[in-house]
């Protein structure tokens, strides 16, 4: 059955979550949980009748129950740095927030297990910098990484810039804790690398969304610290040449590439928004930049590596020109760049936004059926196209023209979203890559799914949360609207 009509008595139930947590962990005046309603983005505020703030896994437990026996949907939350519109929801369905930011500890560090174990709440660049001074590496990595929690990364999948080498999310992880909907706890953190004991039950929780439990603790792989960096920044004439240089670059350096992101030129103004002074290192008029970066060990003469897949590249014309950062100071300044990009259409305001995936192969393709469906539809929006293209993930964003209402910027902003969708649809591949399905992608995911798919997913969330208290809303439909 779906979660029951909100009941009366929510004053009892904020007075019993103080008695349970504490004055700290309950927030409901309207100015104190702004915070929490609104994600990076800033396109949709949602509304709650209380955030609550537990300290510990049991009072994760105890707030569950709390919730369970006052009907109120729960929405589990991180840093809440999403672009989907996950982490909140409308009153009428989730009027909890359980936020886990106060749970930020790191339970453990084992360096010759190359493992560790953290609360969920524990920030991205909290683990990365404790895995650093323990000479490893935790791979993950992210823009909002100074934000972002670590249980929120699991639940999300997220992806980043090091999946190329490293995987996403769901790769890095050992195991999980979970507080399921009935206030028990699952206990799947065994550190086990090869575990075939049946189901993998951590992998449901991954990607999830928070609709199956809370995630209150993460156990992670670590990697060895590399010794050395070699970044460098490209200018080629196009998204097909570049994944050509993507296909070289993978020969030359096999598992060493670590990183390779594309920029088409359009792209540079928005990071110049954020950058007034900013100067490419390579010539602008380039139509498309590449970000390329690879890591290794003291062993490995890693500069005359990228040196010489560079120079074999200019000398057959495959790419116009290419620096080579000389010092971390520079090769950070290269990264401003595509950071500075996506903060730059934030500031700018409303636009379309996408996170599509395809066979590497289809990344040129797709973006020219992009722009050409953009120009011949609405040939006064802007299209931005860049990504992960070493991992098949093209962030194909649009900007309205200046000066164009707000409202009308929406309505239209929609259609070429469907366009889109439908664009990346004909060349079967994914209108979520790597952030979340949330609750802004919900229908045109859920209804593109074949009827045995959406059988599965349901019959997955009924048995876990067969009330539908958790994330009501999110990734899939309220549980009286399954099939």
């Amino acid at each position: 059955m779906g979660l029951p009509r909100r009941q009366t008595g929510d004053h009892a139930a904020i007075a019993a979550a103080r008695d349970l947590l504490g004055p700290a962990g309950v927030i409901d005046a309207p100015a104190d949980m702004a915070r929490y309603l609104v994600d990076w983005a800033g396109d949709t505020p949602g509304s709650a009748l209380a955030v609550l703030r537990p300290a510990s896994v049991a009072e994760v437990q105890a707030a569950i129950r709390l919730c369970r026996i006052h009907h109120l949907g729960v929405v589990p939350q991180g840093g809440n740095t999403g672009l989907v519109g996950g982490g909140f929801g409308a009153l009428a369905q989730a009027p909890i927030i359980l936020s886990l930011e106060r749970m930020n500890r790191v339970r453990a560090i084992d360096p010759a297990g190359y493992s560790i174990c953290a609360d969920a709440g524990c920030t991205l660049q909290h683990i990365k910098d404790t895995a650093e001074a323990a000479d490893r590496l935790f791979p993950l990595a992210l823009g909002a990484q100074g934000s972002c929690q670590i249980g929120g990364n699991a639940a999300t999948n997220a992806g980043g810039i090091n999946v190329l080498r490293y995987g996403m999310a769901r790769d890095l992880i050992l195991g999980l804790e979970v507080v399921l909907p009935d206030g028990e706890v699952w206990n799947g953190m065994t550190g086990l690398r090869k575990d075939n004991r049946g189901y993998d039950l951590k992998q449901l929780f991954i990607g999830a969304e928070g609709t199956l439990g809370v995630i209150t603790g993460v156990e992670l792989k670590l990697f060895p610290l590399p010794r050395r960096t070699e970044t460098a920044y490209v200018g080629l004439r196009s998204f097909a040449d570049a994944m050509q240089l993507f296909a070289r670059a993978r020969g030359v350096c096999s598992d060493l590439l670590t990183g390779f992101e594309v920029i088409g030129a359009e792209c540079l103004p928005s990071a110049r928004l954020i950058n007034p002074g900013l100067v490419t290192p390579v010539d602008e008029k380039a139509p498309v930049h590449v970000i390329l970066e690879c890591a290794s060990s003291e062993a490995i003469d890693l500069a005359a590596l990228v040196e010489t897949l560079l120079q074999q590249s200019l000398e057959s014309g495959l790419i116009l020109d290419a620096v080579m950062a000389r010092s971390g100071s520079q090769a950070r300044a290269f990264w401003a760049i595509r950071e500075g990009l996506v903060e730059g259409q934030v500031r700018r305001g409303y636009h379309v936004r996408t996170d599509l995936s395809v066979r590497l192969g289809d990344i040129p393709r797709l973006v020219d059926s992009a722009r050409a469906f953009v120009a011949a539809n609405h040939p006064a929006w802007l299209p931005q196209a860049y990504g992960h293209a070493g991992d098949g993930n093209i962030h194909f964003n649009v900007l309205p023209p200046a000066g164009l209402d707000e409202d009308a910027a929406r309505k239209e902003g929609r259609d070429i979203t469907d366009g889109l969708y439908a664009v990346v649809g004909g060349f079967g591949g994914s209108i979520s890559a790597e952030h979340g399905v949330g609750r802004s992608r919900r229908d045109v995911i859920w209804t593109g799914l074949s009827p045995v798919h959406r059988l599965l997913v349901a019959a997955i969330k009924s048995a876990f949360d067969p009330e539908g208290l958790m994330n009501p809303g999110c990734l899939l439909p309220p549980n009286e609207e399954f099939p």
